[in-house]
């Protein structure tokens, strides 16, 4: 599941709870709720590197929301993923199907440009639009 953000500390593995951002304007240092979205010049931390952040001296850190630092749950696309993983890795091996199985199976690369792919349909012969 790529929905699951880590620790930005160097070699934690654990999952992100919290959002660290800076204004350097202010020498602060802001701790809140795990962001929406993933922002490039915010750090997602893990509960306990959340709990140990300490600032520089002279800076002062805001702690929204302290102690309440959780895990989000599992969301809709988390657990459709899930269910999708699960199909595939029961769909049996493509040398096991029978010939009649699925044409997007038998599906044929007649073409590539870069990372795009032209493919044949199965059962017209001429290339798939």
């Amino acid at each position: 599941m790529s929905g699951v953000r880590r620790c930005s500390r160097t070699a934690c593995q654990r999952v992100a709870v919290a959002t660290l951002t800076y204004v350097y304007s202010d020498s602060t240092a802001v701790l809140g709720p795990l962001a929406t979205y993933a922002e490039p010049h915010c750090y997602d931390l893990c509960a306990v590197h959340a709990e140990r952040l300490t600032a520089p001296r002279g800076w002062e850190i805001v702690r929204l929301a302290p102690g309440e630092f959780t895990p989000p749950p599992p969301s809709h696309d988390d657990l459709l993923a899930l269910a999708d993983a699960v199909r595939e890795a029961a769909r049996p091996p493509a040398a096991e199907l029978p010939p009649d199985a699925d044409a997007e199976l038998s599906t044929v690369e007649v073409g590539r440009r870069g990372h795009l792919r032209v493919l044949k349909d199965p059962v017209l012969g001429e290339p798939l639009t």
